[in-house]
């Protein structure tokens, strides 16, 4: 059973997916959307879903340090009622604070430019989430 990891933000959705045996995180893509213009990224969703036989989607929250959840954070629970209705799979909320962050320091610490940074940031923050939601369930 293959499990779809997203990192939510309001220009682009970073997306992972993992193994068969729900072992290891891969982002695989970054999607373009547009929250002002109601435009989600649900088409390609849809195909990647289609494509690796997605059975349970999870959603970073990113929570505020003090566990609140501020305007990001009811962005990102409102997208997952969202996915749940349009794809009728179970979608799963998951604590994400600084996953991007832990993503970013990776990609410094390997010397990867701002540029190449900027276009594989999000999908590694989606590997991080999933990765971390997996490591729970074992």
């Amino acid at each position: 059973m293959r499990v779809m990891g997203l990192d939510v933000g309001s220009k682009t959705v970073g997306v992972a997916i993992s193994d068969e045996m729900g072992w290891t995180a891969q982002g695989i893509e970054t999607i373009a959307i547009n929250e002002n213009i109601n435009r989600f990224g649900f088409e390609r969703i849809g195909e990647i879903i289609k494509e690796y036989d997605v059975k349970e989607i999870i959603v970073g929250l990113p929570k505020n340090m003090n566990n609140s959840i501020g305007p990001r954070g009811e962005a990102s629970q409102d997208y997952a009622v969202k996915l749940e209705s349009q794809f009728n799979i179970p979608v799963k909320l998951w604590d994400e604070r600084l996953s991007t962050m832990a993503a970013e320091r990776i990609l410094l610490e390997a010397d990867v430019s701002r540029k190449k940074r900027k276009k594989v940031i999000d999908k590694m923050a989606a590997a991080m989430i999933l990765q971390g939601y997996l490591d729970s369930q074992q």
